[in-house]
């Protein structure tokens, strides 16, 4: 009779610990920093508790995988990847991942030249590779009528949000909607006002910018190029030439430069290039189509250093400027 007691006693106590052992189990709480989980494609199951683990921490993520598993997760279903931040309990982050509830990327980019640039900066933030925006880039673009030369004008510098596993077909006409929005009707009657088509302000803005990192200054100095091409005349813009050259750097440009055989050497050829030199800014296109008319043809950079320019409306002006900026470079040894 006296058994009796004891075995109720123990299967309550054994009872008790399940319950405890349970409840730390599914209520256990991140303590860390924010991170991310990512489960790429074509994980085989046994290596998800592994990446809980690594990226977790051994014991949230060895707590993670159980309820992961209870809850039906499979690494098909939880392809993508996912934010765990500081509180958040075991099985929430289960139940997320396991339901592949993905946290979206923010994506920012600016300051970049060439499209090669961007894809990089996808496959940093993506899953998918460069080898795969570029291939996208290709397809999707030169469906909706760009030429290769015109790909720095399919995009614009923003922030933008992504799954991560989104294909980078869809990134690739996400973005080029975004760049293709931005020309409204009053904005896209503006550059007509001006003569030009919105790639062809665009291909300004990208020179602007190399020309000048003084938002201040870029209407003018698109409107300078725009005076030029109105009056037919070349461009003679030195950041077409670093284009040709390859060297964004140089501070001098000299004569054997700019007899380099190109259609973006605008010493060489009337017009403008055939596309965009960099990914252009929608803020410098907008200084550019909202700049008032002035007189000036030429520039050179203020011999001070100050990243500004010096504007002149003839030739005589500007050679006395350019010798001006040029002694400067000589007494700094710039070669």
């Amino acid at each position: 009779m006296k058994k009796k007691p004891i075995v109720i006693s123990v299967i309550i106590v054994v009872v008790l610990a399940c319950i405890i052992t349970c409840y730390k189990q599914v209520f256990a709480t991140y303590e860390y920093e924010p991170v991310r989980v990512n489960v790429p494609a074509g994980t085989p199951k046994g290596n998800v508790k592994k990446i809980f683990t690594d990226v977790l921490g051994y014991d949230f993520g060895s707590k993670v995988a159980v309820l992961w598993s209870l809850q039906g997760g499979t690494p098909e279903s939880s392809h993508g990847s996912y934010v765990v931040k500081t509180g958040d309990k075991a099985w929430k982050v289960a139940r997320n991942i396991a339901k592949g509830r993905q946290t979206p990327v923010r994506v920012t980019f600016n300051n970049l030249r060439f499209v090669e640039e961007l894809a990089a900066k996808m496959d940093n933030y993506l899953e998918l590779d460069s080898a795969q925006f570029i291939a996208a880039a290709d397809t999707v673009l030169s469906s909706r009528g760009y030429t290769y030369e015109q790909w720095q004008g399919a995009f614009m510098p923003d922030t933008y949000e992504f799954y991560w596993t989104t294909p980078a077909s869809e990134v690739v006409s996400r973005l080029n909607d975004h760049a293709r929005a931005f020309w409204t009707p009053e904005r896209t009657a503006k550059a007509e006002s001006l003569g030009m088509s919105p790639m062809d302000m665009e291909i300004i803005a990208s020179i602007v910018e190399e020309e000048s990192n003084r938002a201040e200054e870029h209407g003018k100095v698109g409107r300078l190029y725009i005076n030029r091409i109105q009056d037919d005349r070349p461009l003679q813009a030195d950041p077409t030439i670093k284009f040709v050259v390859h060297n964004f750097a140089l501070r001098r440009i000299f004569r054997p430069d700019t007899k380099k055989e190109s259609p973006y050497n605008t010493y060489l050829n009337k017009g403008l290039p055939p596309g965009p030199i960099r990914i252009p800014e929608g803020a410098t296109i907008d200084s550019v189509l909202n700049s008032k008319p002035h007189p000036y043809y030429f520039m050179c950079a203020s011999p001070d250093f100050s990243g500004r320019h010096v504007f002149a409306k003839t030739f005589p002006e500007h050679r006395q400027n350019a010798v001006l900026y040029h002694r400067a470079l000589d007494r700094r040894g710039v070669k």
